[in-house]
């Protein structure tokens, strides 16, 4: 058994802060790395712990979706960062979205504030000697980058990930926009239409508009399907956006039957004060200026105030099934850990999950307690298999989705949200069943 207690976390982002504070609540001291602000990169902004860079929104709140199922699972393990999600949430519909402002600072305050846990504000550019958990993610810094290569003597891979940008809420037009969600009674996102002459003009604009210029290094673009930035999927077709962000199903019934609408912009609210709304699916990576141009193209839109663009930055993430086993461990023989979208996973609350996995993973280690194995019948259990199990000369990140559970038994479900519930289900009987049987994982020492 190893006689350590101290835990380096390199990376103060979702995951990072996740593992930190699950070792921290069970006696483990936790170095905490985390290079910014004396090194930033191409996305944040700041320098606090769990800074959200892209979207605000954590996906599906109910267990009627694959997200939603993650997070309750994560609620019956105590996750710190879904609690200040949260303490900090604005109205989304269905989803958990938040202040990401008023989230990230108090990530930064339970943090620095733990006993057990010291912050180091400096870039780590070696693997420590100590037990480490890698939650550097997907803006890794160049010189961990290299180091980490070294050590898993395997290329990395990467996507491109792009940034939505967001608008003024006094700026949108309300008479040209009204409120609603898909699908619901409650009127949380403010919805954009346009006819049918309009969305073409639209298109037009937005699949010839100049993009910003890649560096020299960045010699072929590889985007995770997730993510693409608008005018790529615009450019797959003049009637893709009307089957993707902008369709206007389960929206009608909100618009005046007078009036035809051939396709809907959603904006969500980005801040708790309301003053701030994210364009929902147009990450992009026009250039600013050209931004402005073609979206203020939609009618609502056309007095917008951008506060803040879209951008796209380069994402690493190692191959996971090449060199990950199933405890997220580069090696059998090492206490090394990578958590957080650098393994392969693709969304906030993904990463959230990785964390707290990788962090009882360690504390297991760090016991001499035998290696708890999460069931695949669970969101974080079918996350993890799909890490250790996909072939390597496909893999690509991923979301947690009905697809990489095991199937139901019995009679197929064909309406996705009971299947979600029965799913959903299962997933509590077997995450409870899996606290019981390691409940020695879940005390403090």
């Amino acid at each position: 058994m190893s006689q350590t207690k101290t835990v380096i976390v390199i990376g103060g982002g979702l995951a990072g802060t996740e593992a930190a504070w699950q070792l921290a609540e069970r006696g483990i001291h936790v170095h905490l790395y985390e290079m910014r602000p004396n090194k930033t990169t191409p996305a944040h902004t700041t320098s606090f712990l769990g800074e959200l860079v892209c979207s605000n929104s954590f996906g599906g709140e109910n267990t009627t979706t694959p997200a939603g199922i993650l997070k309750e699972e994560l609620r019956t393990l105590n996750s710190l960062l879904l609690q200040c999600a949260e303490r900090t949430k604005v109205p989304a519909g269905n989803a958990l979205a938040v202040d990401r402002d008023l989230f990230s600072e108090l990530v930064e305050n339970k943090i620095s504030n733990h006993p057990k846990i010291k912050i180091i504000r400096e870039e780590q550019i070696s693997m420590p000697s100590l037990p480490t958990i890698i939650a550097t993610g997907p803006l890794t810094s160049p010189a961990f980058a290299k180091e980490l290569k070294r050590k898993v003597g395997a290329d990395f891979l990467y996507f491109y990930d792009a940034v939505a940008p967001i608008i003024t809420y006094e700026s949108i037009d309300r008479k040209l926009s009204f409120k609603a969600n898909r699908y619901g009674d409650k009127g949380d996102y403010i919805n954009c239409p346009m006819d049918e002459q309009t969305y073409h003009e639209f298109w037009e604009a937005l699949t010839e508009a100049e993009t910003a210029q890649r560096h020299s290094f960045e010699e072929e673009i590889h985007h995770f399907e997730g993510c693409l930035p608008i005018e790529v999927i615009a450019k797959r077709g003049v009637q893709t956006l009307l089957f993707g962000p902008l369709r206007p199903v389960g929206l009608t019934s909100a618009i005046d039957n007078n009036k035809k609408v051939c396709a809907i912009v959603q904006l969500r609210q980005d801040n708790k004060d309301g003053t701030l709304y994210n364009m929902v699916g147009f990450q992009t990576n026009l250039k600013w200026g050209e931004q402005e141009r073609v979206f203020r193209l939609i009618p609502a839109l056309k007095n917008a105030e951008f506060v803040r663009k879209g951008v796209m930055h380069k994402n690493l993430f190692v191959c996971a099934p090449k060199v990950l086993d199933r405890f997220l461990r580069l090696s059998n023989e090492e206490p090394l850990y990578l958590a957080g979208q650098i393994t392969g996973v693709e969304g906030y609350v993904e990463s959230i999950s990785t964390g707290m996995a990788s962090a009882i993973f360690m504390f297991a280690h760090i016991m001499g307690h035998e290696m708890p194995v999460f069931p695949p019948e669970t969101a974080m259990g079918s996350l993890l298999y799909y890490l250790y199990s996909a072939l390597p000369e496909t893999f690509q990140p991923m979301n947690v989705n009905l697809g990489i559970f095991p199937k139901l038994p019995g009679k197929k479900i064909y309406k996705r949200t009971l299947r979600c519930e029965a799913y959903a289900k299962r997933s509590k009987e077997h995450i409870n069943r899996f606290i019981n049987t390691y409940k020695h994982l879940f005390v403090s020492d």
